[in-house]
């Protein structure tokens, strides 16, 4: 028994024995790398001296003491290599030949950069987005196509008649409805010349009979051209000096007519203007018989196409206005000056006239598959020329209204529209 515990005792020192250096390698490991460590930080603060806000961190480390060394507290060893850590940090960016307190500084400057960058590429996200919606805008108001016009075209895509003749005042009228085709300087007052002749021969018609006998004096007869040459010793029907002047524009014809009617061609003046005014022509004032210039005297282009659209009307106005050339009860063959009925295609019936004040004149209608239309014009350089473009014009344009009102009325809706 004795004999076993011996042995039992000799193992546990045996076992004993080799522990005990293992356990003073142990302890003084420790101190060691505690002494290293604080070594480094000793070395790296007396290569790069840190500033006053960084000379706080080096002092927390204090040199141990040599108790310290061979039995350091459990605290103190456990607490040596975290500390350690900072000086070792601060080590390595020094290698790096930069301060500790520099590289931190571009360590925050790169992060606030960062945020800047940041920050400024939101607004370039908002406009992506706001771009990104505006094909829906659009698509809910779409905007008109902003094309280059061609030139001499107007808001509806026609020719622009209003460049393209020389009148100064235009109107262009439906002749059944009385409404507006075309305008240009409707309302200025221009010396009507020969056409206010047509109220001259409305009044005529509505006075006398075809058979009445007119005389003629000299006045009259002295009227300068056109003319058809009055005698003042001879009597002439009131049916051949109508004709005269519808036809052959003769101021002669025109002024015997209205000495006869009103005693005076002064007289008959006043009863042209107020006749016009009460056939349409507001603006008109007439001061001879036959159109020929005086003072105050005036007329209008929607006045003369109101006045003729008016006598039209009238039966026998009308068929006379038809005639290009008639024979009078004397055997003079009187012409119509109005080329129109041989050149234009659809004319019925036109006054022409010219003075040096008034330049060239003229008022007519004209029919074309079932329309009408009246056209005025006044102070012309190129009447005839004039005319053709806005007696075609005028007829496009009222056919295309009449497709226009006739098509079906089809609501404005937009499918597209986003709620």
């Amino acid at each position: 028994m004795r004999r076993h515990l011996y042995v039992l005792f000799l193992l546990l020192l045996c076992i004993a024995f080799p522990l005990q250096p293992a356990m003073d390698a142990l302890g003084a490991q420790q101190p060691a790398v505690a002494k290293k460590t604080v070594t480094t930080t000793q070395k790296t603060t007396v290569k790069k001296p840190a500033p006053a806000t960084t000379a706080k961190t080096p002092a927390k480390v204090a040199a141990p003491t040599k108790a310290a060394q061979k039995n350091p507290p459990k605290n103190q060893a456990a607490k040596a290599p975290q500390s350690a850590k900072q000086p070792t940090v601060a080590a390595k960016q020094v290698g790096k030949k930069s301060q500790p307190v520099a590289s931190s500084r571009t360590a925050v400057v790169t992060k606030k950069t960062t945020v800047v960058k940041r920050t400024t590429a939101a607004p370039t996200v908002a406009r992506k987005k706001a771009s990104a919606r505006r094909p829906t805008l659009t698509r809910k108001k779409p905007r008109a196509t902003a094309t280059a016009a061609p030139a001499y075209v107007d808001e509806a895509g026609l020719p622009d008649i209003a460049k393209q003749i020389s009148s100064r005042s235009v109107m262009v009228m439906d002749a059944g409805t009385g409404g507006v085709i075309f305008a240009k300087a409707p309302d200025s007052p221009r010396q009507p010349a020969s056409t206010i002749k047509i109220v001259t021969a409305m009044i005529a018609l509505k006075s006398l009979s075809n058979n009445d006998v007119i005389n003629v004096s000299r006045h009259a007869a002295d009227m300068p051209s056109s003319k058809i040459f009055l005698d003042t010793g001879k009597s002439y029907l009131a049916n051949d000096l109508i004709n005269a002047v519808l036809l052959a524009s003769a101021n002669d014809a025109s002024v015997a007519l209205a000495e006869r009617i009103a005693g005076s061609e002064a007289k008959f003046a006043n009863l042209m203007t107020l006749s016009a005014k009460m056939w349409g022509a507001q603006n008109t004032v007439c001061r001879t018989a036959n159109g020929l210039t005086a003072d105050g005297q005036q007329s209008t282009a929607r006045d003369l196409a109101n006045l003729f659209r008016y006598a039209m009307q009238h039966d026998e106005f009308a068929r006379r206005m038809r005639e290009r050339a008639i024979s009078t009860s004397y055997g003079k063959v009187l012409r119509n000056h109005n080329k129109a009925l041989w050149r234009l295609d659809g004319a019925v019936g036109g006054k022409t006239g010219y003075t040096v004040a008034a330049r060239q004149t003229y008022v007519g209608q004209f029919t074309r598959d079932g329309q009408t239309i009246v056209v005025a014009i006044m102070g012309s350089e190129s009447m005839w020329a004039d005319l053709e473009k806005l007696v075609n014009y005028g007829f496009k344009k009222q056919k295309e209204e009449q497709v226009a009102l006739a098509a079906p009325h089809i609501p404005e809706s937009d499918p597209l529209r986003i709620n």
